[in-house]
């Protein structure tokens, strides 16, 4: 009799151990510094403004992200937990989204927690989980919905409840910060290239056919393209009810147009900003804080891992070969993901960017690594992912310090990790 095939377990309770250890990194020191900081300076007072209803301010960002930083001032007080509480929140469940999404597309437990393991040491999530800004809710909710569409493909059985709920999640994204726009296509889109491969002539009749049985096109474009969008407006229901100046059906459009034009009208050189190939070779820092604060010199370094944001790289590459020469479609979609959501930036009418732009592609590239890293494993070649990991979780452990607002002796310190001018 031969052997029945063996099926890998759902590391799900790892994920979710792994997820509320991090967030437990997340916690320490939360509080420092007591003052805002960095993009908080702008953030806090919006969300302020949120709570009174008075009038539009921070235009050039949609508003949940702001919304959610309001919800932590009312529930926890306006001091420095009330103000990252949910940030942190976010992070844990980023973690634990982008590792249920990993294990759907790969069903490799090795890729799921490695995955984990690497996203939680890759800096830019841990650093943007500690401060009340934007990305982590935006990074968040489209981990959710990614989460939701490879479960769907998955289990088609789910499809009819996973899908909507993917839609409400890309809605969200998008109503956090605008970067989210062309990664939330890209699940619709996948669908209709999938059916239509599938089913040729009966794309707009069938039911059967890939990605997702059961789901007829109609019901895929409802819940993947109607939904979101009126997920994101629905975030803008505070707005009608300002003081002064409050939103009105008529003037929706318009109100947007200036949010794109205050996007677009940042020209002035930032002694911060970058492009896009010095956030893929991980060579454009951003001091988040550095300061005497609380009774010490600390510091907040913004940069990704030096390990896993190079050696992402040649994964990605090795990505885009396996996808389309191999027909490992885990592999490709995270190389189209990563595609999409860099070459936005390559594009862009936005004259000043920042590296914090990169936040979403990262995760992208290390999830591409994790694949590459499976392939390994598989192989035989395990030193090289168990070097991975033990280098990605070493630096970690070593900027700990400089990305955690921790006590330094020195105000020189930070030449311990300003390992390159361009860090500094």
């Amino acid at each position: 009799m031969t052997k029945a095939p063996d099926h890998t377990r759902d590391p799900v309770g790892w994920s979710g151990l792994l997820a509320f250890g991090f967030l437990g990194l997340i916690l320490i020191r939360l509080g420092i510094p007591t003052t805002p900081y960095f993009d908080e300076v702008h953030y806090l007072p919006a969300a302020r403004v949120m709570m009174d209803l008075s009038h539009i301010t921070n235009q050039e960002h949609p508003l949940l992200g702001k919304e959610i930083l309001a919800l932590g001032i009312m529930l926890f007080g306006d001091e420095p937990y009330g103000w990252r509480v949910f940030p942190a929140l976010a992070g844990g469940v980023t973690l634990f989204a982008f590792m249920r999404a990993l294990w759907f597309a790969s069903l490799a437990r090795f890729t799921t927690l490695a995955g984990g393991l690497l996203l939680a040491t890759d800096f830019l999530l841990f650093i943007h989980a500690r401060i009340a800004m934007l990305d982590v809710f935006m990074v968040c909710f489209m981990m959710v919905a990614l989460w939701m569409c490879a479960a769907a493909v998955r289990e088609p059985e789910t499809g009819r409840w996973r899908l909507p709920l993917a839609g409400v999640a890309l809605g969200f994204a998008m109503a956090s910060k605008w970067n989210a726009i062309p990664v939330a296509m890209v699940p619709g889109l996948a669908f209709f290239a999938a059916r239509l491969i599938s089913e040729k002539s009966r794309v707009f009749t069938s039911h059967r056919g890939a990605p997702v049985p059961g789901v007829t096109l109609a019901q895929a474009f409802l819940w993947l393209g109607v939904i979101p969008l009126l997920a994101y407006a629905i975030t803008f229901l505070p707005v009608f009810f300002y003081e002064k100046d409050p939103l009105t059906i008529g003037s929706f459009l318009s109100y947007h147009q200036r949010m794109l034009d205050l996007q677009e009208m940042v020209t002035q050189p930032h002694p911060y900003q970058s492009q896009w190939w010095d956030w893929v070779l991980n060579r454009r820092a951003i001091w988040y804080l550095y300061e005497n604060v609380d009774g010490a010199q600390r510091g907040v370094l913004l940069i990704g891992n030096p390990a896993t944001m190079l050696l992402g790289l040649p994964a990605m590459l090795w990505c885009g070969y396996a996808g389309l020469f191999k027909r490992n479609w885990a592999a490709l979609g995270v190389f189209a993901l990563y595609a999409v959501s860099l070459g936005m930036w390559m594009i862009a009418p936005k004259p000043v960017q920042f590296y914090y732009h990169y936040f979403l592609p990262s995760c992208f590239l290390i999830a591409g690594l994790a694949l590459a890293m499976e392939d390994s494993w598989k192989d035989g070649q395990r030193w090289f992912p168990l070097a991975v990991m033990a280098t990605s979780c070493g630096l970690f452990a070593y900027f700990f310090p400089i990305i955690s607002a921790a006590p330094l002796a020195d105000p020189q310190d930070f030449l311990y990790w300003a390992w390159l001018d361009s860090w500094r």
